[in-house]
């Protein structure tokens, strides 16, 4: 009887032990401070994670680029030192360029999603990184160029770069460089603010929102429309992290990122009309490119960073690289 009373103990003991260790916890960092838009964004889909799988998975975020530099950040994930990473896929284009069919897209999330596009971009990931791509979130927003003096015009409309201090990165450098014909000066975002203060710089391009959260308002009071590209901000996660993640694990964190892809397009969609409202309040005057410049300008934008695409692709195929499959999932000709 004593033999069985310490079975049956030592048997409830094992049993409670598996229930504790049942829960899996995965290690998060994020590109950006978490005073931005894009982070708040990303720090709703962990609460939305952690909410719908207590005691099956939770996510634990360690920080920002103080945690772990920017652009260390992919390859810390993809060397297991950190199980996920909230980023733009520009910041390790070096690795993935097919990352550029999200920056010249057109579409949402949404709709790549259904399309399959999403699909084909983890598939990617996972040949060329070892990183599973669990969603592309914050999309539908788009790019504008912002300056501290008025913009000129040549006697055709297009916009002039001669002596503008252009800040540039590896999201749309190949549209500066390539069609604007601008020395761009390469800056991470966290320098940017002592670069205006500075008169480093006095213009950049950055997104439709964030604008504020970032204070660069204070510098800037030019907006050029129209915007283009779009923005191509993701979740990757270690492979083999994903693939140690219980079942039920995968399945919380696929569908709450596939429903935070829907929720953020419509939240981004709606802080960009009060960020323009706030901007124009402070003072942001509005200039717009017209006619066959704006289309040129707009047509530059995205074939220029096509280019870049396929070049980077033929130089460095991947099994499942198909270029004209990507325009075709994320680029609706007739949506422009």
């Amino acid at each position: 009887m004593k033999t069985q009373l310490v079975a049956g103990i030592f048997a409830g003991a094992t049993l409670v032990g598996a229930a504790a260790q049942a829960q899996q916890t995965i290690t998060a960092v994020h590109a950006f401070p978490e005073t931005l838009i894009y982070t708040q964004s990303f720090l709703a889909f962990v609460e939305a994670v952690n909410e719908a799988g207590e005691g099956v998975i939770q996510i634990e975020v360690r920080g920002g680029p103080e945690a772990i530099g920017t652009f260390q950040q992919p390859d810390a994930v993809r060397d297991g030192i950190v199980d996920m990473v909230y980023t733009p896929g520009s910041f390790y284009g070096g690795a993935l360029p097919e990352k550029d069919a999200l920056v010249a897209s057109n579409l949402t999330a949404i709709e790549t999603r259904e399309n399959g596009g999403i699909a084909l971009i983890d598939q990617l990931h996972r040949e060329r990184m070892g990183v599973m791509y669990l969603g592309w979130f914050d999309s539908g927003v788009c790019y504008n160029l912002w300056t501290r003096n008025e913009p000129t015009f040549d006697a055709d409309g297009n916009l002039e770069v001669d002596g503008l201090r252009l800040r540039g990165n590896a999201v749309y450098n190949a549209f500066f460089t390539n069609y604007l014909g601008a020395q761009v000066i390469d800056l991470p975002t966290g320098e940017v603010y002592s670069a205006l203060q500075n008169g480093v710089v006095d213009a950049t391009g950055w997104t439709q929102i964030g604008l504020i959260d970032l204070r660069w308002n204070e510098f800037l009071n030019y907006r050029i429309e129209p915007c283009f590209f779009s923005t191509d901000l993701g979740v990757i996660i270690n492979l083999d992290t994903w693939e140690s993640l219980t079942p039920e694990a995968q399945t919380i964190l696929q569908d709450v990122a596939i429903q935070h892809e829907i929720n953020s397009v419509n939240a981004l969609r709606e802080r960009r009309d009060q960020d323009f409202a706030a901007l124009a309040e402070q003072g942001m005057q509005v200039v717009e490119l017209e006619g066959e410049a704006r289309a040129n300008y707009l047509r530059a934008a995205r074939e220029e960073t096509w280019a870049r695409m396929r070049e980077l692709m033929e130089a460095n195929p991947a099994p499942s690289s198909d270029y004209d499959r990507l325009i075709e999932l994320f680029f609706d000709a007739n949506a422009d």
